[in-house]
């Protein structure tokens, strides 16, 4: 079980418990404003798009090429940007903290 906490663009801190799936499912599933995974989880959107702490990037992991291809359609795009529909729930991502982007 992994403690993952969303901070939206209104500064609502959402702290939620999931085991499998992706991130963006589980913001989705708990209404997570600015998460809105539009195509499903396929990586053909920026609709997922955080910012990961950059002390916890270790924890998610580094962008594919596929979805850096699809962050440099994104504005507010950084060094830190992932779409968490790409970042699977695991023991290792247990208090990571994601600001989302959109």
């Amino acid at each position: 079980m992994a403690k993952i906490t969303f901070i939206t663009q209104d500064n609502e801190t959402i702290e939620l418990e999931g085991q499998s799936g992706s991130l963006m499912a589980l913001a989705v599933e708990n209404g997570v404003a600015g998460i809105d995974g539009d195509c499903g989880g396929v990586c053909s959107c920026a609709t997922c798009h955080v910012h990961v702490k950059p002390e916890q990037m270790l924890k998610t992991g580094e962008a594919s090429e596929i979805e850096k291809d699809m962050l440099e359609l994104d504005d507010n795009a950084n060094e830190y940007s992932r779409l968490c529909c790409q970042i699977e729930i695991s023991d290792e991502l247990d208090g990571v903290i994601l600001t989302v982007a959109n």
